[in-house]
């Protein structure tokens, strides 16, 4: 990959990761953009699907078109593969012709019914935990050429980093909103204990003890009681806000 094509392949991945929502709508964004990217390399159509890996299971996680998810899947319910085999050695693998590739033949049956002639599985890093690929089919043979391939890999390596920051970014989503929903449940339950200590005129300490009994008496969540309790005050829900 030449230093302006990447330059301008990197760019339009930044502008992917800036104009999605989520992880899950990036690998699709992702998965459409890789196809347009080779297809364009290649001269040709190529589609691709999103491989993800975690604790050792493999799954399809996106792809540029439904028949890409499609063939993706054939390979996950088979349990190998290009795209498998490529996560497992973190090296590209070429299956350039399902007709004569001798390494698996039930796959390759199933890839040649659907009208899949090559595949080109290439890694992506994005974590200690978990792994990714990008799984590019094609409708004929001689595709993956030594300059595609070439290109495939230089382009998986800006995708991969902009994969992970993804995933950062999600992660960071994920924890904010778990702060969120604590500070939310820590207040229901403060002012739960404030209603119990004017009630039994008692002091915050054994106020919360009343709470955590009726919670172990009841087998509910110390916020789920607290919830109750304010409700029998309100009538209604008590809501606490914050800032997003």
């Amino acid at each position: 990959m030449t230093n302006n094509v990447g330059d301008e392949a990197a760019l339009q991945l930044q502008d992917l990761l800036m104009g999605t929502e989520n992880v899950e709508d990036f690998l699709g964004r992702l998965a459409e953009f890789s196809a347009a990217t080779l297809s364009h390399a290649a001269g040709a159509g190529i589609e691709c699907g999103v491989t993800l890996q975690r604790r050792k299971k493999t799954m399809t996680v996106a792809g540029s078109s439904p028949r890409a998810v499609v063939l993706d899947r054939i390979e996950q319910s088979m349990g190998d593969g290009p795209c498998i085999e490529a996560l497992r050695t973190r090296s590209v693998t070429l299956l350039a012709d399902v007709a004569t590739d001798p390494r698996w033949p039930g796959y390759q049956l199933e890839l040649a019914a659907q009208g899949c002639r090559s595949v080109l599985g290439v890694p992506l890093e994005i974590g200690e935990d978990a792994a990714a690929a990008l799984n590019f089919f094609g409708s004929s043979t001689g595709l993956f050429t030594a300059e595609i391939i070439a290109e495939a890999s230089g382009f998986a390596d800006l995708a991969g980093r902009s994969l992970r920051l993804a995933v950062r970014i999600g992660t960071a989503q994920s924890r904010a909103e778990d702060l969120k929903a604590a500070m939310e449940h820590r207040t229901s339950i403060d002012l739960a204990c404030g209603v119990v200590m004017a009630q039994s005129r008692c002091s915050q300490e054994e106020a919360m003890g009343i709470l955590t009994k009726v919670s172990s008496n009841r087998n509910q969540k110390l916020r789920d009681v607290a919830a109750e309790v304010l409700r029998n005050i309100t009538g209604a829900e008590v809501r606490t806000h914050f800032e997003a």
